[in-house]
């Protein structure tokens, strides 16, 4: 199959993967910079063109758009799939798993659990906002941050109230969340393909930090997850629409809670954690599903 990776870096370490998993399987991969791309909209003959030429002849898409440039991204992901080239994640998902606060709703709607978690617009609003997530600690994160950027604890109900004023007046958009002081600094990382769990691990905080992110200093390690944490984490998946996700769990006395959902999940931990091929998996994934027209975006959907 011709392939296309949707990514700005091929040397970054999970594009280095799918493309060293898929010519390994006799597939001929191209990697192309989203930004350069650029679309023809008209009638019966949609088409995206880099560098003066037509994009013609893929068999399938997978895309690796960062989170800075999601809006563009997503839209030439939908061009491709007017086209009718088969994408790996479909625009739709990828968009939805973007907005954390529509993410959550859709959870929430299917009875997933969370962490309760509060949305708010005006500043007066704010004693009653952090009574209702149950009171300090509590987590305020921006919508738009990625990697554990733009998370904040307050470990007090006045430092609380000081940063979601602070956010508020420079009109950022902000949850606020309870903490989850039993998971100490940790959560579960579930790599989900196809509907299954293929790879966990362990993402523990760094001493002194409340964020498991692994670029903020955090560790990985192996993990077992129980069955209750691997059906919320396909369940997640599922719901958002995702064919591939990293599903991100915190262990809570109330079960797994579900932290965020990934659409492009980074494969460079969940590899040395587990010791699993997850790149040459989803390039199975792929093989298995991609086909002309396999897409359930339409006009319609938006």
């Amino acid at each position: 199959m011709k392939l296309a990776i949707l990514s700005r870096n091929r040397n970054l370490y999970s594009t280095r993967r799918l493309i060293e998993a898929a010519e390994n399987r006799g597939h001929e991969v191209h990697v192309i910079d989203v930004l350069r791309c650029y679309m023809n909209i008209m009638s019966r003959k949609p088409g995206v063109h880099l560098e003066g030429n037509a994009l013609t002849g893929f068999d399938a898409v997978i895309p690796r758009i960062g989170a800075s440039v999601t809006a563009y991204g997503t839209a030439v992901l939908r061009q491709f799939e007017m086209m009718g080239v088969y994408t790996l994640i479909e625009s739709v998902a990828l968009a939805r798993s973007r907005d954390k606060l529509r993410s959550l709703q859709l959870l929430s709607r299917k009875g997933v659990g969370l962490p309760v978690t509060g949305f708010a617009n005006k500043p007066g609003d704010t004693k009653d906002l952090i009574k209702m997530v149950g009171g300090a600690p509590l987590v305020i994160k921006l919508l738009e941050g990625t990697q554990g950027i733009g998370v904040v604890l307050a470990e007090t109900n006045t430092a609380a109230e000081s940063v979601i004023e602070a956010f508020m007046g420079l009109r950022a958009n902000i949850l606020v969340q309870e903490f989850i002081a039993e998971a100490g600094g940790s959560d579960i990382r579930c790599l989900v393909v196809g509907g299954k769990v293929v790879a966990a691990m362990k993402r523990q905080a760094a001493e002194g930090e409340f964020r498991s992110n692994l670029h903020r200093g955090g560790s990985a390690s192996l993990v077992k997850i129980s069955p209750d944490e691997r059906q919320t984490a396909v369940q997640a998946a599922k719901i958002l629409g995702l064919s591939v996700a990293g599903v991100d769990l915190l262990r809570s006395e109330r079960g797994p809670l579900v932290m965020e959902v990934n659409s492009s999940p980074g494969l460079e931990g969940i590899e040395n954690a587990s010791g699993k091929d997850v790149a040459g998996i989803i390039i199975e994934q792929l093989e298995r599903n991609a086909r002309p027209g396999n897409t359930a975006t339409r006009g319609s959907k938006g």
